[in-house]
Protein backbone atom coordinates (compact mmCIF):
# COMPACT_ATOMS: atom_id res chain seq x y z
CA UNK A 1 0.00 0.00 0.00
CA UNK A 2 1.32 3.22 -1.04
CA UNK A 3 0.09 6.01 1.25
CA UNK A 4 -1.90 8.87 0.02
CA UNK A 5 0.95 12.44 -1.14
CA UNK A 6 -1.22 15.34 -0.87
CA UNK A 7 2.09 17.23 -0.72
CA UNK A 8 4.58 18.49 -3.34
CA UNK A 9 6.89 15.51 -4.14
CA UNK A 10 10.49 16.56 -6.09
CA UNK A 11 11.04 15.00 -9.28
CA UNK A 12 14.85 14.19 -10.40
CA UNK A 13 14.70 13.36 -14.24
CA UNK A 14 17.39 10.33 -14.95
CA UNK A 15 19.16 11.25 -18.35
CA UNK A 16 18.12 13.97 -20.53
CA UNK A 17 17.71 12.44 -24.36
CA UNK A 18 14.39 12.99 -26.35
CA UNK A 19 11.96 11.28 -23.75
CA UNK A 20 14.13 13.25 -20.86
CA UNK A 21 13.42 16.54 -22.52
CA UNK A 22 9.73 15.55 -22.91
CA UNK A 23 9.38 14.85 -19.45
CA UNK A 24 11.12 17.87 -18.43
CA UNK A 25 8.38 19.70 -20.18
CA UNK A 26 5.53 17.94 -19.11
CA UNK A 27 6.88 18.35 -15.79
CA UNK A 28 6.89 22.33 -16.20
CA UNK A 29 3.48 22.27 -17.70
CA UNK A 30 1.44 19.40 -16.03
CA UNK A 31 -2.15 18.53 -17.44
CA UNK A 32 -4.22 20.53 -15.12
CA UNK A 33 -6.02 19.14 -12.57
CA UNK A 34 -3.94 16.00 -12.63
CA UNK A 35 -1.70 13.78 -10.15
CA UNK A 36 0.95 15.71 -11.71
CA UNK A 37 0.31 19.09 -10.11
CA UNK A 38 2.05 17.68 -7.35
CA UNK A 39 5.24 16.79 -8.93
CA UNK A 40 8.12 19.39 -8.98
CA UNK A 41 11.01 19.19 -10.72
CA UNK A 42 14.57 19.78 -8.89
CA UNK A 43 16.99 18.87 -11.54
CA UNK A 44 17.98 16.07 -13.17
CA UNK A 45 21.14 13.30 -13.34
CA UNK A 46 23.03 11.09 -15.95
CA UNK A 47 22.45 7.54 -14.37
CA UNK A 48 19.01 5.87 -13.04
CA UNK A 49 19.58 4.64 -9.27
CA UNK A 50 16.89 3.32 -6.95
CA UNK A 51 19.69 2.45 -4.19
CA UNK A 52 19.11 5.95 -3.10
CA UNK A 53 15.16 5.29 -2.18
CA UNK A 54 14.01 7.20 -4.66
CA UNK A 55 10.66 6.11 -6.60
CA UNK A 56 11.66 5.97 -10.30
CA UNK A 57 10.31 6.26 -14.18
CA UNK A 58 12.47 4.92 -16.39
CA UNK A 59 12.19 4.83 -20.29
CA UNK A 60 11.27 0.97 -21.74
CA UNK A 61 13.01 -1.21 -21.93
CA UNK A 62 13.60 -1.45 -18.17
CA UNK A 63 16.75 -3.16 -18.89
CA UNK A 64 18.64 -5.42 -21.82
CA UNK A 65 18.13 -8.79 -19.49
CA UNK A 66 15.23 -10.18 -17.87
CA UNK A 67 17.36 -11.22 -14.98
CA UNK A 68 18.55 -7.48 -14.26
CA UNK A 69 14.68 -6.59 -14.75
CA UNK A 70 14.15 -9.14 -12.16
CA UNK A 71 16.65 -7.72 -9.99
CA UNK A 72 15.75 -4.17 -9.72
CA UNK A 73 12.01 -4.86 -9.45
CA UNK A 74 13.24 -6.60 -6.21
CA UNK A 75 15.07 -3.41 -5.29
CA UNK A 76 12.11 -1.59 -5.83
CA UNK A 77 10.15 -3.77 -3.58
CA UNK A 78 12.86 -4.03 -1.25
CA UNK A 79 12.91 -0.37 -0.84
CA UNK A 80 9.17 0.19 -0.86
CA UNK A 81 9.53 2.43 -4.00
CA UNK A 82 7.58 2.62 -7.01
CA UNK A 83 9.35 1.40 -10.07
CA UNK A 84 7.20 2.66 -13.15
CA UNK A 85 8.44 1.53 -17.02
CA UNK A 86 6.76 4.13 -19.48
CA UNK A 87 3.72 2.95 -21.27
CA UNK A 88 3.76 4.83 -24.06
CA UNK A 89 3.98 2.24 -26.60
CA UNK A 90 0.47 1.35 -25.51
CA UNK A 91 -1.38 4.69 -25.42
CA UNK A 92 -1.38 6.09 -28.70
CA UNK A 93 -4.71 6.46 -30.20
CA UNK A 94 -3.95 4.23 -32.75
CA UNK A 95 -3.27 1.58 -30.64
CA UNK A 96 -6.08 2.29 -28.41
CA UNK A 97 -8.28 1.71 -31.52
CA UNK A 98 -6.42 -1.19 -33.00
CA UNK A 99 -7.10 -3.01 -29.53
CA UNK A 100 -10.77 -2.39 -29.38
CA UNK A 101 -10.62 -4.03 -33.11
CA UNK A 102 -8.75 -6.85 -31.89
CA UNK A 103 -10.57 -7.64 -28.84
CA UNK A 104 -12.55 -10.67 -28.88
CA UNK A 105 -11.63 -12.35 -31.84
CA UNK A 106 -9.74 -15.54 -32.16
CA UNK A 107 -7.01 -15.16 -34.25
CA UNK A 108 -5.74 -17.59 -36.89
CA UNK A 109 -2.70 -15.94 -38.13
CA UNK A 110 -0.38 -12.80 -37.72
CA UNK A 111 2.20 -10.90 -38.61
CA UNK A 112 3.26 -6.95 -37.54
CA UNK A 113 6.04 -5.75 -39.87
CA UNK A 114 7.97 -2.45 -38.83
CA UNK A 115 10.49 -0.56 -40.91
CA UNK A 116 12.78 2.41 -39.80
CA UNK A 117 16.25 3.95 -39.96
CA UNK A 118 19.14 2.99 -38.95
CA UNK A 119 20.46 2.12 -35.22
CA UNK A 120 23.33 2.37 -33.54
CA UNK A 121 23.40 -1.40 -31.96
CA UNK A 122 26.31 -0.33 -29.76
CA UNK A 123 23.80 2.02 -28.12
CA UNK A 124 20.24 0.40 -28.45
CA UNK A 125 21.33 -3.30 -28.05
CA UNK A 126 19.70 -6.12 -29.76
CA UNK A 127 17.11 -5.35 -31.97
CA UNK A 128 14.77 -7.39 -29.59
CA UNK A 129 15.14 -5.31 -27.83
CA UNK A 130 15.31 -1.58 -29.16
CA UNK A 131 12.22 -3.05 -30.75
CA UNK A 132 10.54 -4.19 -27.34
CA UNK A 133 7.62 -1.38 -28.13
CA UNK A 134 6.25 -3.72 -30.93
CA UNK A 135 6.67 -7.07 -28.88
CA UNK A 136 5.03 -5.36 -26.19
CA UNK A 137 1.67 -4.44 -28.77
CA UNK A 138 1.64 -8.23 -29.59
CA UNK A 139 1.57 -9.82 -25.93
CA UNK A 140 -0.69 -6.60 -25.13
CA UNK A 141 -3.15 -7.92 -27.92
CA UNK A 142 -2.70 -11.80 -27.83
CA UNK A 143 -1.20 -12.80 -24.45
CA UNK A 144 1.39 -14.14 -23.71
CA UNK A 145 3.64 -16.12 -26.16
CA UNK A 146 5.90 -18.93 -27.10
CA UNK A 147 9.33 -18.22 -28.72
CA UNK A 148 9.91 -20.73 -31.85
CA UNK A 149 13.00 -19.45 -33.79
CA UNK A 150 14.06 -16.41 -35.16
CA UNK A 151 16.43 -15.19 -38.18
CA UNK A 152 18.56 -12.13 -38.41
CA UNK A 153 20.13 -10.90 -41.81
CA UNK A 154 22.87 -8.15 -41.10
CA UNK A 155 25.01 -6.33 -43.28
CA UNK A 156 26.69 -3.93 -41.40
CA UNK A 157 28.02 -1.92 -44.76
CA UNK A 158 25.01 -0.55 -45.53
CA UNK A 159 23.84 -0.31 -42.33
CA UNK A 160 21.08 -2.63 -42.73
CA UNK A 161 19.34 -5.28 -40.50
CA UNK A 162 16.79 -7.88 -40.77
CA UNK A 163 15.75 -9.69 -37.77
CA UNK A 164 12.06 -12.01 -38.47
CA UNK A 165 10.38 -14.11 -35.15
CA UNK A 166 8.13 -16.92 -35.27
CA UNK A 167 5.68 -17.34 -32.27
CA UNK A 168 3.21 -19.24 -31.16
CA UNK A 169 0.10 -17.88 -28.71
CA UNK A 170 -1.24 -19.95 -26.06
CA UNK A 171 -3.88 -21.33 -28.64
CA UNK A 172 -0.75 -22.44 -30.77
CA UNK A 173 -1.86 -19.50 -33.64
CA UNK A 174 1.28 -18.24 -35.25
CA UNK A 175 2.27 -14.82 -35.07
CA UNK A 176 5.78 -13.47 -37.54
CA UNK A 177 7.29 -10.09 -35.84
CA UNK A 178 9.55 -8.72 -38.32
CA UNK A 179 12.10 -5.86 -37.81
CA UNK A 180 14.07 -4.19 -40.60
CA UNK A 181 15.70 -1.23 -40.48
CA UNK A 182 18.18 0.60 -42.68
CA UNK A 183 19.57 3.83 -44.26
CA UNK A 184 16.37 3.69 -47.24
CA UNK A 185 13.64 2.46 -45.07
CA UNK A 186 10.53 5.17 -43.49
CA UNK A 187 9.51 4.38 -40.44
CA UNK A 188 6.40 2.54 -41.34
CA UNK A 189 4.46 -0.49 -39.25
CA UNK A 190 2.31 -3.07 -41.53
CA UNK A 191 0.04 -5.26 -39.80
CA UNK A 192 -2.13 -8.53 -41.29
CA UNK A 193 -4.08 -10.15 -38.63
CA UNK A 194 -6.87 -12.95 -39.75
CA UNK A 195 -9.49 -13.92 -37.19
CA UNK A 196 -11.96 -16.25 -37.42
CA UNK A 197 -14.47 -13.55 -37.90
CA UNK A 198 -12.68 -11.57 -40.78
CA UNK A 199 -8.95 -9.95 -41.03
CA UNK A 200 -7.46 -6.92 -40.59
CA UNK A 201 -4.74 -5.59 -42.73
CA UNK A 202 -4.03 -1.83 -41.63
CA UNK A 203 -4.36 0.51 -38.55
CA UNK A 204 -8.40 2.04 -38.13
CA UNK A 205 -8.24 5.23 -38.06
CA UNK A 206 -8.08 7.15 -34.83
CA UNK A 207 -8.53 11.07 -33.70
CA UNK A 208 -6.38 13.12 -32.31
CA UNK A 209 -5.53 12.92 -28.61
CA UNK A 210 -5.30 16.68 -26.76
CA UNK A 211 -2.90 15.25 -24.13
CA UNK A 212 0.79 13.76 -25.51
CA UNK A 213 1.45 10.03 -24.43
CA UNK A 214 4.19 11.55 -22.52
CA UNK A 215 2.16 13.55 -20.45
CA UNK A 216 -0.67 10.40 -20.23
CA UNK A 217 1.97 8.34 -18.72
CA UNK A 218 3.39 10.91 -16.43
CA UNK A 219 -0.06 11.16 -15.22
CA UNK A 220 -0.08 7.18 -14.39
CA UNK A 221 3.04 7.69 -12.69
CA UNK A 222 1.96 10.29 -10.42
CA UNK A 223 -0.88 8.25 -9.86
CA UNK A 224 1.40 5.48 -8.05
CA UNK A 225 3.20 8.06 -6.14
CA UNK A 226 -0.15 9.74 -5.03
CA UNK A 227 -1.77 6.39 -3.94
CA UNK A 228 -4.35 6.80 -6.23
CA UNK A 229 -3.30 3.08 -8.28
CA UNK A 230 -0.19 0.74 -7.70
CA UNK A 231 1.47 -1.41 -10.75
CA UNK A 232 -0.39 -4.39 -11.18
CA UNK A 233 0.94 -7.51 -11.30
CA UNK A 234 -0.70 -8.04 -14.89
CA UNK A 235 1.71 -4.74 -15.73
CA UNK A 236 4.60 -6.05 -14.07
CA UNK A 237 4.10 -9.94 -16.09
CA UNK A 238 3.75 -8.16 -19.87
CA UNK A 239 6.56 -6.23 -18.90
CA UNK A 240 9.02 -9.45 -17.80
CA UNK A 241 7.85 -11.48 -20.35
CA UNK A 242 8.31 -9.39 -23.32
CA UNK A 243 11.98 -8.88 -21.74
CA UNK A 244 11.98 -12.86 -21.40
CA UNK A 245 11.39 -13.40 -24.78
CA UNK A 246 13.40 -10.54 -26.36
CA UNK A 247 16.44 -12.76 -24.32
CA UNK A 248 15.95 -15.77 -25.73
CA UNK A 249 15.54 -13.92 -29.29
CA UNK A 250 18.94 -12.48 -28.45
CA UNK A 251 20.91 -15.73 -27.44
CA UNK A 252 18.94 -17.94 -30.29
CA UNK A 253 20.40 -15.79 -32.95
CA UNK A 254 23.65 -14.79 -31.46
CA UNK A 255 24.59 -18.84 -30.87
CA UNK A 256 27.01 -20.07 -33.08
CA UNK A 257 26.17 -23.19 -34.93
CA UNK A 258 27.52 -26.56 -34.93
CA UNK A 259 30.76 -27.49 -37.17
Amino acid sequence: MYRKYTEMLGVVIVGIGTAGRVRVRDLLNPLPNSAIEKLKLMGFVSRMFLEAGKHVCVEYPLALSVAAAQELWDLADMKGKVLHVEHIELLTESYKQLKQQVNGKELIEGSLHFTGGPLDRQRTGFPAFSGISRLSWLVDLFGELTFKSATLEEQQKQHYWKMTVHFLTKSSRPLVWTEERGSELKRKKEIHFRFKSDTLDHFPEAPNSHVGVFMQDLNLFAQKLAGQTCTELSEKNRILHCLDLADKIRIFCEQIPPS
